[in-house]
């Protein structure tokens, strides 16, 4: 009995993994459970956060076993953290689940494609821009010749596999011009310079969404901050520590925090929710590194999210009139992880004409959760579904958000289940762009972005 015991929990437990002592602050209040997802959509007791902490307490005391059901369990939290929101006695949830899945990690069995995920696209592919840059025109070209219209027009996808349609119908738009760090440079105070700001260029985001970060160099411009570029910085590693490969997120970790001190910025602002939390919190990942662990302090103190550091700089109220409808979804990284949540709002309220309805549960999981929509896409599907029902009640005519993952989901979602009433909501804007909207429609100005 003691050797079975023993050997479970040598199985479990690791370097990275939860620490007991935080464990124990559940009271199994109940509280968290109409605040999680999962647990709403799936309504079992091991898919909410209070019965995942039970199973991470038992794994740690060695009462049950590493099985596929318990990693299945874990599998399935978004870790959108709406949960420490609910805590009345501040559970550091995320945290939790991100050491637990980090015990697994390198101990449970893959599948050939979750090799290929891991060993190829997010350790050889994802942490370098070029790699990834290469990646991406393969999906520029299969959309701009019009495969992808095909695919979809004729739904063939969907007689062959459900599955792989639902993550085909998830695809992002890699059409527009791509951003590169150096082209900060192109983008010039017009005011005194007040400050100094990096700016996090991140993996996909330059790739996907090049519009969102040369709308933020305008905006952060206009508003007196010269831009540093850290041209080689890389991915922040937030999809890693996330899915528990914590090695990896330690490495980009290293890599950014000597890039990015070494351009000496005032800040460094980030326009990606989730990377920004994971930024804010390297301070922790990396507190026993005896050569990093000051400098990443240093580090996180510097992280600001965009919108945070507008206003704390007082961002130039826009004049630009928007006559637009929009509703606001809270990124959950940005909501529950940094507690920011008028930040957002304030700057969209401060757009004339613009009419901010809000859904029911703007701060509620849209499915999204980094790469959770690809391996648990039945789940995150029918969790879009829900949220696509409340976005089309407000009647809004176009959805923003402040985090790239978001976008990608609700811009399928609006694809799948949206109401389109106006083709206005065919792309789902960062709340960013809106505001640099308004300031070019004061000024009449039209940017040429470089392709």
């Amino acid at each position: 009995m003691t050797e079975n015991l023993s050997k479970t929990v040598s199985q479990y437990i690791g370097p990275n993994g939860p620490d007991p002592a935080e464990l124990t602050l559940c009271v199994h209040c109940g509280l968290c459970l109409n605040y999680c997802p999962t647990y709403l959509e799936l309504g079992t007791e091991p898919d909410s956060p209070r019965g995942r902490l039970q199973l991470m307490r038992a794994l740690d005391e060695g009462r049950v076993d590493a099985s596929p059901r318990v990693q299945l369990h874990f599998d399935r939290c978004l870790q959108c953290r709406a949960c420490e929101t609910a805590c009345p006695s501040n559970v550091p949830y995320g945290r939790l689940m991100e050491a637990t899945r980090a015990n697994f990690f390198e101990r449970r069995p893959k599948s050939l494609r979750q090799r290929l995920l891991w060993g190829l696209v997010m350790r050889r592919i994802f942490p370098y821009p070029r790699r990834l840059k290469f990646l991406l025109s393969g999906l520029r070209w299969y959309q701009k010749c019009g495969f992808q219209n095909l695919i979809r027009r004729t739904g063939i996808l969907w007689r062959i596999s459900t599955k792989l349609a639902s993550i085909e119908a998830l695809t992002p738009n890699a059409t527009r011009p791509f951003f590169h760090p150096r082209d900060i440079y192109s983008y010039s105070s017009s005011t005194t310079t007040k400050t100094s700001a990096a700016l996090l260029t991140g993996c996909v985001m330059p790739f996907i969404y090049g519009d969102t970060h040369r709308a933020t160099a305008r905006v952060l411009s206009r508003n007196g901050v010269r831009l540093v570029a850290a041209e080689k910085q890389v991915c922040c590693g937030a999809l890693h520590a996330h899915s528990g490969d914590i090695e990896t997120a330690k490495k980009l970790a290293r890599k950014n925090i000597d890039v990015f001190l070494a351009s000496e910025p005032d800040a460094i602002v980030v326009n990606s929710a989730g990377c920004g939390s994971h930024m804010k919190e390297i301070s922790h990942m990396l507190r026993d590194d005896p050569e990093y662990a000051s400098k990443a302090a240093y580090f996180s103190s510097l992280v600001s999210d965009i919108h945070e550091y507008l206003v704390k700089i007082n961002f130039e109220p826009p004049k630009g009139v928007i006559q637009r409808s929009i509703t606001y979804q809270d990124s959950c990284h940005l909501v529950h992880a940094q507690q920011i949540t008028e930040a957002p709002r304030e700057i969209l309220r401060s757009i004339p004409g613009l009419d901010l309805r809000e859904m029911e549960h703007p701060d509620r999981c849209c499915g999204s959760a980094g790469i959770y929509s690809l391996a648990q896409s039945e789940l995150s599907r029918d969790l879009l579904k829900s949220k696509m029902t409340e976005i089309n009640a407000t009647s809004a005519e176009q959805v923003c958000s402040a985090n790239p993952g978001c976008m990608v989901q609700l811009d399928a979602g609006l694809r799948l289940f949206g109401d389109r009433k106006t083709e206005k909501t065919e792309r789902t804007l960062h709340t960013i762009e809106l505001l640099d909207e308004s300031y070019r429609n004061a000024e009449g100005t039209q940017y040429a972005d470089k392709v």
